[in-house]
């Protein structure tokens, strides 16, 4: 009777934690993680580029984070060289080495095919899936997977405050830059890259903004640079033999495109420190070597993008994605209409004194 009795027990007991297994397995295995996980949260990072002083401050930053939350999180650190081909290689072996969560900065002209792959692979394995600064087009299939969302920096906004940086320039020490006295400003515009959507939406609204103001312009060239900084510098060389002094301005879609134009400017007398000699160069981003620049006087002005806001966005929303938590657990980010895109701020410019 009484071993009945506790085959009856063992019985109930079991159903009981079946049933408890089948309604309540998501909380139960965050639950088991929160309580058995000990190792480091790996996390696979794909820049495309380790050649752009921008996404070089990502890396640094986030080898900050590392720093700081010691056996908590441990990033490694992939080059997607510039290339979509290569890029799609490193994001199949990511997933097939199981990272907890992959962090993704592909090229902006990565095909939407690319992320729909990245995000079907990643559904498969339950793997979390952060893209950064891609282009929102791009953005439909993370729309079919919990686990994946996007954090980026608003191009709108980069493109009105670096336009509205000019504007103040003009405004303020016209001499400095309307060289001419013709009111009128002339400039050169560098792309990061034909069709790139940041380089359409910073080209876009940097312009308008000027032309919003009042303020005539003349665009002596405009060419592509694709984001780089030894491009930039070649791209430079040619137009400034061709147009030398009546350039006015050269105005860059990001810190690293300008960088290479202070490099041709100076290589023939430019931008040296001589207000005689001086073509004001507007960048995007804030990178370490732009504001160096600024302050010697060899640059005009930059749009700051504080790499560390978004370096702790990818952290802490992560975090919350690899524990099964709200990605926004915690945190004051807020998703945009879609429910799938944190936007992180630009900052206020940086300019030459």
């Amino acid at each position: 009777m009484k071993i009945l009795r506790k085959i009856i027990i063992s019985i109930i007991t079991l159903a009981i934690v079946t049933s408890i297994l089948a309604c309540s397995n998501e909380k139960i295995t965050v639950a088991i993680f929160h309580e058995y996980k000990t190792a480091p949260v790996r996390v696979g990072v794909l820049l495309n580029n380790f050649y752009n002083p921008y996404n070089l401050q990502i890396k640094s930053d986030l080898e900050k984070i590392q720093e700081e939350n010691k056996n908590q999180i441990e990033f490694v650190f992939f080059n997607g060289e510039g290339n979509i081909a290569i890029e799609s290689e490193i994001i199949n072996n990511m997933i097939a080495s199981r990272y907890d969560l992959l962090v993704l900065g592909i090229v902006d002209k990565s095909t939407a095919e690319l992320v729909e792959e990245s995000v079907y692979k990643a559904k498969q394995t339950n793997t979390p899936l952060i893209f950064f600064n891609i282009n929102p087009s791009k953005l439909d299939s993370i729309k079919g997977y919990e686990k994946a969302l996007a954090i980026n920096t608003d191009s709108v906004q980069a493109g009105i405050l670096e336009g509205k940086m000019i504007v103040d320039l003009w405004n303020n020490d016209r001499k400095s830059i309307d060289k001419n006295g013709d009111n009128k400003l002339q400039y050169i515009l560098i792309e990061g890259e034909k069709e790139s959507y940041a380089s359409i939406v910073r080209s876009k609204y940097s312009i308008s903004t000027i032309n919003e103001a009042g303020i005539e312009t003349e665009e002596l060239a405009r060419v592509t640079a694709n984001w780089n900084i030894e491009i930039a510098e070649s791209a430079i060389t040619p137009l400034i033999f061709k147009y030398g002094n009546k350039i006015e301005a050269i105005i860059s879609n990001n810190d690293s495109m300008a960088i290479g134009a202070v490099n041709a400017l100076q290589k023939y007398g430019f931008n040296k420190g001589s207000k005689g000699k001086n073509i004001s160069v507007f960048g995007i981003g804030g990178v370490s070597e732009a504001q160096e620049l600024i302050k010697n006087g060899y640059m005009t002005g930059t749009v700051v993008q504080n790499t560390r806001l978004l370096t702790e966005a990818i952290y802490k929303i992560g975090m919350n994605l690899v524990l099964g938590e709200n990605p926004l657990k915690d945190t004051n980010y807020e998703f945009d209409e879609m429910g799938k895109v944190v936007f992180i701020p630009f900052e206020e410019a940086v300019v030459k004194k």
